[in-house]
C-alpha cells in the first residue's frame, strides 16, 4: 500500500511550537489526523468532510488543502470542532504532503494567509 510522506515547512514549525505551549497534545493529535483524515482522504478516498480543497490553489502538480476537523485532546469537550486549522500542500504524483500553516481559529475573521500560500506556490513552481 502506498504511504504518504509528510514534511513540514519552516513556517509550520514556528507556528506549532507556539501552539504546543498552550495545547500540549498537539503533536500526538497531528499524528492521529495524518492517519484518520489526510491518509484516509487521499489514499482510501474516504471523505469524512475533514479535508477541504482550496479551489483558488488547485494546480495539477500541487493542491492546497485545509484540514478543518481537527480533534485536540488539550481542548476538552470540543471534539473535532477544536478551531485548529491546518493548511497543507499535497503532491498527488509523489504522494507527499507538506504542512504549511497551523493556526487557531478564534474568531470568524481568522483565516489562512493567502499571500504566504501564493508565494509558496510561486517559489516552488
Amino acid at each position: 500500500m502506498t504511504k504518504i510522506k509528510f514534511e513540514r515547512h519552516d513556517r509550520f514549525e514556528k507556528q506549532i511550537k507556539k501552539l504546543i505551549r498552550k495545547y500540549r497534545s498537539l503533536e500526538e493529535d497531528l499524528e492521529i489526523a495524518k492517519k484518520f483524515a489526510i491518509e484516509a482522504f487521499h489514499l482510501e478516498k474516504i471523505n469524512n468532510e475533514a479535508v477541504w480543497l482550496i479551489p483558488k490553489f488547485d494546480k495539477k502538480i500541487v493542491q492546497i488543502y485545509k484540514l478543518k476537523k481537527f480533534s485536540c485532546k488539550a481542548l476538552k469537550g470540543k471534539g473535532n470542532r477544536s478551531g485548529i486549522r491546518i493548511i497543507y500542500a499535497f503532491y498527488p504524483e509523489k504522494f507527499e504532503v507538506e504542512f504549511l500553516e497551523i493556526y487557531f481559529k478564534e474568531r470568524d475573521d481568522s483565516d489562512m494567509d493567502y499571500e504566504f500560500v501564493a508565494k509558496y506556490l510561486e517559489s516552488n513552481f
